[in-house]
């Protein structure tokens, strides 16, 4: 299969749709039935995100989802917004999430990120090549 592309504008109404095409494109790769809940969870977690944060900085920029399944099912979510706040968080392990002094935007990427690790086993967040925005890239295995 090749890479299925998804662009959508920064608005929470989308995600449904992400989510639902990233659990398609996950059970035609050959993704365990059992862990599509997870699928459809982390991917919804992602893309809230990255929709938040492009609202948070009224960016108009598009939220990128690419989902493919060359060895294992992978999706990426990417973002616009700046890297500071996109991957601030990231390396918290999540009881220093609940600290108090952190703001409500950098508590609630955080906790997108404490989420995500909990549906995904292999997880990374990192700058774009670009250097403007993060990517989520999530895997899950599948069945040949």
């Amino acid at each position: 299969m090749a890479t299925v592309k998804l662009a959508f504008t920064p608005a929470p109404v989308h995600v449904r749709t992400a989510r639902l095409v990233g659990v398609a494109v996950a059970r035609r790769a050959g993704v365990a039935e059992e862990l599509l809940d997870e699928v459809r969870l982390a991917i919804g977690e992602a893309c809230a995100r990255a929709v938040a944060l492009h609202r948070q900085y009224s960016l108009p920029d598009l939220v990128q989802v690419e989902m493919s399944d060359q060895q294992t099912y992978t999706v990426r979510v990417i973002d616009r917004a700046p890297i500071e706040t996109g991957l601030g968080l990231a390396a918290l392990p999540p009881d220093e999430l609940a600290d108090e002094s952190l703001t409500d935007e950098a508590l609630t990427v955080g906790v997108g990120f404490a989420l995500l690790a909990g549906f995904v086993e292999d997880l990374q967040v990192r700058p774009v090549d670009e250097g403007i925005g993060t990517e989520v890239r999530m895997a899950w295995p599948v069945r040949r």
